[in-house]
């Protein structure tokens, strides 16, 4: 069965890769963008879900509820015999602490190391690049729409995605019990409780939508993380080298793998990266009232939110984000989801200027790179910090 989801060749998408950011994306592919037919083999995707972690909702947090789940899930992270712990608790425990064969140490930091070394730049990628530009699929945003996300406001998305981003890149977090396999079992849980909910409730439309937070979707998340991230920091003036390229797409293969989703769907390249990003973007359906209202909700959100808390700066930060997006999306998808102009559409290239001026001295040793890694890293945590103690989070401690 297709989905009317599927909808080939997406009019909005098309453009970004014929004369968008996409075409300077796509100088980097090797060989051709896969052609329909090949593309159509990912349909299957769409009704693909993360099973073991659906039982675990149904079995475990629907039974005993969350209190006595995360109890559960403390013990075993912390290697104890949970008491009458249902199998399949037992089974995502084992599955998230296995290491698997093709996990490489190495790669896995080097590919952390560039997302801290990113600093500032990459938290404004991450949330007007890669969060905006997907507010135009109609389709990966409807379990957002059912879980009542608008309600919600944008500010939580936004908070959650960048504390759990910036906590696994942390320096050695993302093999940590305590810290990134905690973090993405959370995450896996939340998704799949959201999943679970949503099919509960009986009013989604699986011949129109596919399953919700199904495997496709799952990955092209995960790639707006590795390929639309490392596009984002080169746009910015960075300029990452082969091994932390590498080391990205290995981090990221590692997260989508903790997170639930089948290893063998993860890029391990650039090219093949541009091609399965471009397979999924160029088979969305065009861009509806809750793709407007979700680009709304984001672009709202400095000045609706607590931070920052003087009304000149709400409004500069927000003229700011508008910048960024129009940037990195393109006047094509930024008149489709409405987004103001702003006269602060002149300030990335200017940043990129300057970024792009100290990036020799980063590698001239590694000393210097090391330096710079934890010099950015620090000065993204103090921003992400500012912004949780705002919202009455936890603030993130370690490299």
């Amino acid at each position: 069965m297709t989905p009317t989801r599927f909808y080939y060749p997406s009019p909005g998408f098309s453009i970004y890769w014929k004369s968008g950011n996409g075409k300077k994306l796509a100088e980097k592919l090797t060989g051709n963008f896969p052609a329909k037919a090949a593309i159509e083999q990912f349909i299957p995707r769409l009704f693909e879900t993360d099973e073991l972690a659906d039982r675990v909702i149904r079995e475990v947090y629907q039974v005993h509820g969350f209190k006595q789940a995360d109890q559960w899930i403390t013990q075993l992270l912390d290697g104890e015999k949970g008491k009458d712990v249902p199998e399949s608790l037992h089974q995502i425990i084992i599955q998230i602490t296995h290491k698997p064969s093709w996990l490489n140490p190495e790669w896995l930091e080097k590919g952390a190391a560039l997302c801290r070394r990113s600093g500032s730049i990459g938290l404004m990628v991450l949330r007007n690049y890669c969060l905006m530009g997907g507010y135009e699929s109609s389709a990966i945003n409807k379990p957002l729409v059912f879980t009542g996300a608008l309600k919600k406001g944008a500010a939580k998305r936004l908070t959650e995605t960048t504390e759990f981003w910036v906590r696994i890149v942390g320096e050695n977090a993302i093999t940590s019990t305590q810290n990134g396999l905690k973090e993405c079992l959370k995450i896996r849980l939340m998704h799949a409780y959201a999943r679970v909910s949503i099919l509960d409730e009986g009013k989604w439309r699986e011949s129109d939508w596919g399953a919700p937070l199904n495997q496709w979707d799952m990955l092209a998340t995960n790639l707006g993380f590795s390929i639309i991230f490392l596009d984002g920091i080169r746009k910015l003036g960075m300029k990452p080298t082969q091994e932390e390229i590498r080391g990205l797409f290995h981090f990221w293969k590692y997260v989508g793998y903790l997170l639930g989703t089948p290893e063998s769907y993860f890029p391990e390249s650039e090219s093949e990266a541009i091609r399965a990003i471009y397979a999924w973007t160029i088979t969305q359906a065009p861009a509806d009232e809750d793709t407007l209202a979700l680009a709304l909700a984001l672009t709202l959100e400095p000045l609706d939110g607590p931070f920052p808390d003087k009304n000149w700066q709400k409004k500069l930060v927000y003229k700011t984000h508008l910048g960024y997006n129009w940037y990195f999306l393109g006047k094509a998808s930024c008149e489709t989801m409405q987004l103001p102009k702003t006269i602060w559409r002149i300030f990335p290239p200017i940043q990129r200027f300057f970024v792009n001026l100290g990036q020799p001295f980063v590698h001239l040793s590694t000393k210097s790179y090391q330096r710079s890694v934890k010099r950015n890293r620090k000065a993204q945590t103090k921003v992400v910090n500012a912004y949780l103690e705002s919202h009455g989070r936890k603030t993130i401690t370690g490299r």
